[in-house]
């Protein structure tokens, strides 16, 4: 075992394992997509139950097992309470993790795709944008990090679509939730956004589907 590994991070699930343990994965700047345990998180009053819930951002801190990582302590730094309290945000929200977990590797440098993840949720939670275009922004602009963006397709589509896309695919992360389409623009772009996702996503996204 060794001193032990502090991350920065968004926890992207958590599920039991046991009867007082839970499983965590946890997307993060320094070390990737991470799957570490917490001990006892279920018990009464554990300080890690209320910490381990998904889309909490935060430094953690590790240690290494034999196996395994392991959760030894969390420092909270946003909870994002308004996209918890509200269905359509959660529900949103949790498509943002599922595809996280999809595209985020282990020991593989994930900031940019972390970035993307937390302005998204800040995003979703300040609610300035339409929700499907937030939407649209994330899973096109993280098929581009992934380096898997094949280019606008084939077709007609209006100029500012075209010019959308150009914006989402190569603007600075930090200026992308910041504009917005008309009802037009918006219609192409989810139908573009679908046939991505059909392309080049392997498995059914639940979240997506209870969308």
């Amino acid at each position: 075992m060794d001193a032990g590994l502090e991350v920065r991070g968004v926890v992207l699930s958590e599920r039991p394992v046991g009867e007082y343990d839970k499983l965590v994965t946890l997307l993060t700047m320094e070390r990737g997509k991470i799957r570490a345990f917490a001990r006892g998180a279920k018990r009464p009053r554990n300080r890690l139950a209320a910490a381990l819930q998904p889309f909490h951002f935060g430094n953690f801190r590790l240690y290494e097992g034999r196996d395994s990582y392991n959760v030894e302590d969390a420092e909270i730094l946003n909870y994002f309470e308004g996209i918890r309290g509200d269905l359509d945000n959660s529900l949103t929200g949790m498509l943002f993790l599922e595809l996280a977990d999809y595209y985020g590797r282990e020991n593989d440098d994930n900031r940019a795709l972390l970035s993307l993840l937390y302005l998204a949720l800040r995003a979703l939670e300040k609610g300035k944008q339409d929700r499907t275009l937030i939407r649209i922004i994330y899973e096109i602009r993280a098929l581009a990090i992934d380096g898997q963006y094949p280019g606008i397709p084939e077709g007609n589509w209006n100029p500012s679509t075209r010019y959308a896309c150009q914006f989402i695919t190569e603007t600075p992360l930090e200026r992308l939730f910041s504009f917005t389409v008309s009802g037009e623009v918006l219609s192409e772009l989810t139908v573009i956004a679908g046939g991505f996702r059909r392309r080049f996503i392997d498995r059914e996204l639940k979240s997506l589907a209870m969308l």
